[in-house]
This record gives C-alpha cells, sequence and structure tokens, in this order.
C-alpha cells in the first residue's frame, strides 16, 4: 500500500510515523520548505522564534507515537515540565500565576481574591476533571461519535450521570460566572474557549475540560516547539517515509470511484493507494482539491461558523525589566466587548487581550541571556482573511492597543528598537487556503458544534482526513490524536478489504474454500 499525506503540520506526521512503522509506502508532500504546518518558526533579527502554537500538553499522546515505531521521545526530544503554568495581568493591574502544583494555585488564588476564591477554584478543577475523565475515552480519544445519543450510549448507563453534569447545553461563561464571585477569574478561565479559537460568551461549558489539561502538565521543548516537528520527521524517516517539501497539491485524482493519487501543482502525478489530506477540511468542501473531493468532504462551512484568527507579532526588541514568565497573558479591561467587536463587529479588538510567550524565560521567568528578547504575541482576530485586506492602519491601531495594555501593566516593549514580523488574518487565509484565516477550523460554539466537525473517514474510498479542523479538535494533541485515529482507520479497512477479497470470487459473490466446496 502506497499513502501520500497532503501535508506535513503534526497530524500528517502522526500518521505517516505510524504507517511507515506498520511497513507501508508513504510520501509526505508539503508545500512549505519546512515540515510543521502551523507549529513553525521565523527568523527575526538573525534568531528564531516560534510562531505557532507554544504550548506543550499531553506528551503522552506523542511518546504513543514513538513507541508505536519501536522508539523512545525522550531520545529524539528534550521536554521538560514547567513547574509554573502561566502568569496572568489584569487591567486593574493585578496579577495571579498558576502553578503545576494545584495546592501552589489554590494558596495564590486565595492570596490574589481570599479564601472563598481559593474554594470556588478547587471546586472548579474537580469539576473540569470531571469533565475531562469523562470525555477523553468515549471522545477525544476515540472515534467521532454520531451525535449526542451516540456519545451517551459510549459512556454507558454508569456514566449517564456524569454526562448530564459536564455542561454541554450551558455556555462556558454562564458556568463560570456561578462557579466564581470574582470576575477576573471568570475572564482568566474564560479564556480556555480560544485555545480551539471560540468565544467564551458561546462555547459549552465543557470546554472547562482544557484547564484540566494544563493543570496536569505544561511543557518546554528544548530549542523551541519546532523541534517537535523535527522529531517527527525523524522518526518517520527512520522508517522508511519520503518527504518532498515545495510540493503543492493540486488535485486528488480518482479512478473508479476511489482515490488514484495527487496531481502536484506542475502537473505530476503521484500515484497512491490512500490520500490522507492534512489540510483544513473546509479547503476540500470548498472545492480546492477536486469536484469528485469536495462531494466526499461535506458541506463547506459558513463563515459565521469559523473559529477565531489572530494578529501575531514575533518580536526582538529591548524591554523593561518586567517579571515575565515563559507564558504570559495581559487581559483586556472589558473582555464581552473584546469579542463582540471581534465576532459581531468583524474587526480587530480596540483593547486586545495579548498573549505573551517570552521565549528566553524560564518556567520561573529567569534569563540566560542578555540583550533584546524574543517574544511572541498573539491576538484574537476575525477570520475574515479572505473577505477583506486587514491593512495597516488597522493593524497599527489593534498593535498599539495591545502595547498600551502592556504598558499599562509595567511591561514595555521598545517598540522604536524592534525588528517585528506580522501575520494578520490575511496572511493565514492565504497560507492555509479555505480557511479565511482562522486558525482551528469550526468554532466550537453551540452544544453541537463538536460534532458536526468531520470524521477521519470520507464518502470516497481511499480518502482521509486528519488535523485540527477535524474530530477531535484543535490543539497539538488533538491533532496528532486526529492522526492515529486516521492511521487506525486505513489499517482496519485496508485489513477489511483485504478479507472481502479473499471470501470474494470475480463476480462479487462469497464462496467457500476449496477444501470445503463440494463437488459438482
Amino acid at each position: 500500500m502506497h499513502v501520500a499525506i497532503i501535508g506535513a503540520g503534526v497530524a500528517g506526521l502522526a500518521v505517516a510515523a505510524r504507517l511507515a512503522a506498520s511497513g507501508h509506502a508513504v510520501t509526505v508532500l508539503e508545500k512549505d520548505r519546512t515540515p510543521g504546518g502551523k507549529l513553525r518558526e521565523r527568523v527575526v533579527a538573525g534568531r528564531a522564534v516560534d510562531v505557532g502554537p507554544t504550548v506543550f500538553t499531553m506528551p503522552d499522546v506523542f511518546e504513543d507515537i514513538f513507541a508505536a515505531a519501536g522508539e523512545r521521545m525522550a531520545d529524539h526530544l528534550t521536554i521538560t515540565r514547567s513547574q509554573t503554568i502561566a502568569r496572568h495581568v489584569f487591567a486593574d493591574g493585578s496579577r495571579l500565576d498558576l502553578f503545576a502544583d494545584q495546592q501552589r494555585s489554590e494558596q495564590a488564588v486565595e492570596a490574589f481574591a481570599g479564601q472563598r476564591a481559593a474554594e470556588e477554584y478547587r471546586d472548579f478543577c474537580l469539576r473540569a476533571k470531571g469533565v475531562h475523565d469523562m470525555l477523553a475515552p468515549i471522545f477525544m480519544r476515540a472515534e467521532r461519535p454520531g451525535g449526542p445519543l451516540a456519545l451517551v450510549a459510549r459512556a454507558g448507563p454508569r456514566g449517564l450521570g456524569g454526562m448530564l453534569r459536564i455542561g454541554a447545553q450551558t455556555t462556558l461563561w454562564r458556568s463560570l460566572s456561578a462557579q466564581f464571585s470574582d470576575p477576573r477569574l471568570r475572564q482568566l478561565f474564560g479564556r480556555y474557549a480560544t485555545y480551539n479559537g471560540s468565544s467564551p460568551f458561546l462555547a459549552p461549558a465543557t470546554l472547562m475540560l482544557i484547564a484540566h489539561v494544563e493543570q496536569s502538565g505544561v511543557w518546554l521543548i528544548e530549542r523551541g516547539m519546532h523541534r517537535l516537528a523535527e522529531a517527527l520527521v525523524g522518526l518517520a524517516g527512520r522508517h522508511g517515509a519520503q518527504f518532498r517539501y515545495g510540493a503543492a497539491v493540486e488535485a486528488v485524482e480518482t479512478r473508479s470511484g476511489r482515490v488514484a493519487g495527487v496531481r502536484l501543482a506542475g502537473g505530476e502525478t503521484v500515484p497512491a493507494d490512500v490520500v490522507v489530506a492534512n489540510c483544513d477540511a473546509n479547503a476540500l468542501a470548498s472545492g480546492s482539491l477536486g469536484a469528485e473531493v469536495a462531494a466526499a468532504a461535506g458541506s463547506p462551512l459558513p463563515a459565521g461558523e469559523r473559529s477565531l484568527s489572530a494578529l501575531t507579532a514575533a518580536v526582538v526588541a529591548p524591554a523593561s525589566d518586567f517579571p515575565l514568565l515563559r507564558h504570559n497573558v495581559f487581559f483586556s479591561a472589558d473582555y464581552k466587548a473584546e469579542f463582540t467587536q471581534i465576532l459581531r463587529d468583524r474587526r480587530l479588538p480596540s483593547d486586545p487581550t495579548v498573549y505573551v510567550c517570552a521565549a528566553d524565560r524560564d518556567d520561573r521567568g529567569a534569563r540566560h541571556e542578555i540583550g533584546p528578547e524574543r517574544l511572541f504575541l498573539i491576538i484574537n482576530a476575525p477570520a475574515d482573511g479572505d473577505t477583506r485586506n486587514f491593512d495597516q492602519r488597522e493593524v497599527e491601531a489593534c498593535l498599539t492597543a495591545a502595547f498600551s495594555r502592556m504598558e499599562a501593566s509595567g511591561f514595555r516593549v521598545d517598540r522604536a528598537s524592534a525588528s517585528m514580523h506580522l501575520s494578520t488574518p490575511s496572511d493565514f487565509a492565504r497560507r492555509f487556503p479555505g480557511t479565511g484565516g482562522a486558525l482551528y477550523g469550526r468554532a466550537s460554539h453551540g452544544s453541537m458544534a463538536s460534532f458536526r466537525r468531520p470524521g477521519s473517514r470520507t464518502s470516497l474510498p481511499g480518502l482521509y482526513l486528519c488535523g485540527g479542523s477535524v474530530h477531535p479538535g484543535a490543539g497539538l494533541p488533538m491533532a496528532a490524536l486526529s492522526g492515529k485515529l486516521a492511521s487506525d482507520a486505513i489499517l482496519a479497512d485496508r485489513a477489511s478489504t483485504s478479507r472481502s477479497r479473499l471470501a470474494a470470487m470475480p463476480g462479487g459473490m462469497s464462496t467457500r474454500s476449496p477444501a470445503t466446496a463440494p463437488s459438482g
């Protein structure tokens, strides 16, 4: 079996490693010059800055990829568990750190907002763990269920009570408002909805499980996040996978109602028995890779159901002596107004919440180098990059507001001396066709949204999907899990087809083996 994988993002790399280790011929076709997809780095002022995902959680998902290939991730990638999760800075100037040790976090919350808040936080952690433990085996790490009833059936009679308590029918913000008396804590934990590109005012309360995932461990990758992509490429390559960079796929070829390979932009055809599309599912549904593929990928995603995009800035600049950690969040003064501007008014926020990854800081905030700092800023934005251009004036106004928000809290970046690389929703729309700049596929707005993400299999035989826009969702570990689900589906379908062929005559009728068939 020859498998062609479109895209060397994390999900595609997971498929490549698993199938190559299973003995199948694998060719990965990537339009860029480097692997990783959204997991990439940019050289700014001669220094590499991570400009994609910056938080590494659920390392067991990636350890499993290496183990499936008979190797150990620790032999190829150095990771260290961070003692801190993030530093949160609020508009009133207050600060709250969360830690890997939940008891330390409880103490920090008590010092920040009082004993009642600490008790509320402790209860929230229990609830978030309950939601995670309920959904992880039957949803996150399993094939896409057909709908809520199928999910309840998976939970079984013993799990029915837990399913009723996970909060699928209420919004995250409403749940947090009932949970926390301090509005700053609502804002802090509401931000977890943005981890998959959603608004806390529209997303279901089930997304509180992301808080438990982070509480279970945030890890630092030595020399940057892009090393993860390189390690997965090395793993797949050692088992025979071939990688072709600068190879943009123009169409999926079909023959007799099933895939036959892919056609590259230069006209070359790469034959394949199986094609795995590690690109946004909406690109396929919109016809980017051919009409037959579009029909198999389902209906195009309406623009109003897209996840958030972002305005990002990779910065190397002198900065004031502010106590940054590796991960920092500077919150806006009015969270609801921020999301109203993004999702209703469709514009960059005038007072944005700013995430700052300080790449030169460790988990305790220590710097081991002097001079300009490497910073990566993320600001939520509408995914309208395919219908309008985010011009310099609008971008500059938002950036100025972002730097002002940080400066009001005591962190000043010397913009006059800064080297900076910006990416807008328009840039992301060009880089990831069919998305409009949406970075997480479909937004998780409403109780049914997660069930509307496509699964690994399509209606076109031989065509499979993986990546952050398909089940189980966005984020590095979820994308990697989608790769596992796709490879599992491919191997299961291949085995089923092989058994069917052994038990079939040319006309398609089943027959007994020669040893047991009666004589004429």
